[in-house]
């Protein structure tokens, strides 16, 4: 089992659990390997640090709009770190109204890549699911010892808002520690920083800028990708990932050492997923809700292929799916089962997660051994 979360109502390994239960129901002798997974979104620190048995450290760091998070990294071994940047600036931590749009700020992002240098990391995994920021990694950059400044050399203020007025980047004082660390960014995400597929014009929106303020963000972004290319010799706006996390890709492509990975297949290479697929009978995989953008770099897809290597089937649970789904067939998922078992509220079926996913392992357990009685 390699499942993804629920997000607000079940971890990754939560729902194994629950999922495992049921399959002890009707199976009892199943030998059931449970994997803990992630995207490079919500849970992958605990995904990761869970299965490869690491350990989890808390840091107060800044939040988007200013004010003290706690936020979690996590240490698979002592020179190794994962990240999960909507930890400190992800985007349940505003209310995605026009003026947080354009306040905040990837600064904590900056305090938790300090901090895991600070416990001796020198390779970083940095998750870019979930952000509520448009700023280009700026705050970021920031924290880590960029400077930015306005036309009368005064620092500019947080969030895309303050590249309105940037005039200047000074790394002079960027810590040199990074120069030895290898920066490995997570994410499902390959559009440039700016244009009409650029972090504002695609992810803006969720994260409150309006209409008109879309093509104003835009060109502080341009602005501040030219002066970025002056300071850093380093071309962003356009490479693939930059406009990830409203640009925070960019902004770790500019000032780091750092390299673009598809977040599913990179942790599913750490995890060694392949290993235990290759002498499964079956594999369960699922998420909270399945449709056809489900195949752009979500967990089950990345499962359903490397299950597909070993000719291994599919099922996949899920709380909701798309009446079309042929799309996610298409790539390797051979069945899609929703885990309710009756008309319930968003709210009654995150209340009873625990109950459906249980009752679903069962049914999934129950079909499959079906299977093998008609052979």
């Amino acid at each position: 089992m390699a499942i993804d979360s629920f997000k607000g109502s079940a971890t990754s390994l939560q729902a194994a659990n629950w999922v495992g239960k049921g399959i002890a129901r009707a199976a009892p002798d199943a030998d059931v390997v449970k994997i803990p997974i992630a995207d490079g979104g919500e849970g992958t620190v605990e995904a990761l640090t869970t299965a490869l048995h690491g350990r989890v450290v808390r840091r107060q760091v800044t939040g988007p709009l200013g004010g003290q998070v706690s936020a979690e990294f996590g240490l698979l071994n002592p020179t190794t770190a994962v990240i999960e940047m909507a930890q400190a600036s992800g985007i349940t931590l505003t209310k995605q109204a026009p003026e947080d749009a354009l306040r905040a700020s990837t600064y904590g992002v900056g305090e938790l890549i300090r901090a895991a240098i600070d416990e001796g990391a020198d390779t970083i995994y940095i998750g870019l699911g979930g952000s509520a920021t448009t700023d280009g990694g700026a705050g970021m950059a920031k924290a880590l010892g960029v400077q930015f400044f306005d036309a009368n050399g005064q620092a500019i203020a947080c969030g895309a808002q303050g590249l309105a007025k940037l005039a200047r980047i000074d790394t002079s004082r960027l810590d040199p520690r990074l120069a030895h660390v290898a920066i490995r960014v997570l994410s499902d995400v390959t559009n440039p920083l700016i244009g009409p597929k650029g972090a504002a014009a695609i992810y803006g929106p969720q994260k409150g800028l309006t209409d008109g303020a879309i093509p104003q963000v835009d060109g502080w972004l341009a602005h501040y990708a030219a002066l970025v290319q002056v300071a850093t010799g380093r071309d962003v706006d356009q490479a693939s990932g930059a406009g990830a996390a409203g640009g925070l890709g960019a902004g770790l492509l500019a000032f780091t050492n750092a390299k673009m990975y598809r977040g599913i297949e990179k942790i599913l290479e750490l995890l060694q997923v392949s290993t235990q697929i290759e002498t499964a009978d079956l594999v369960i995989t699922g998420e909270g809700r399945m449709d056809a953008q489900s195949i752009n770099g979500k967990a089950p897809i990345g499962i359903a292929h490397a299950a597909k290597r070993f000719g291994v089937p599919v099922v996949a649970l899920v709380g909701a799916r798309s009446d079309d789904l042929g799309a996610v067939y298409a790539e390797g998922i051979d069945a899609v089962w929703s885990i309710l078992n009756r008309p319930q509220t968003l709210a009654e079926a995150m209340a009873n997660v625990a109950v459906n996913l249980t009752t679903a392992g069962e049914t999934a357990i129950r079909v499959f051994q079906m299977k093998r009685k008609v052979r």
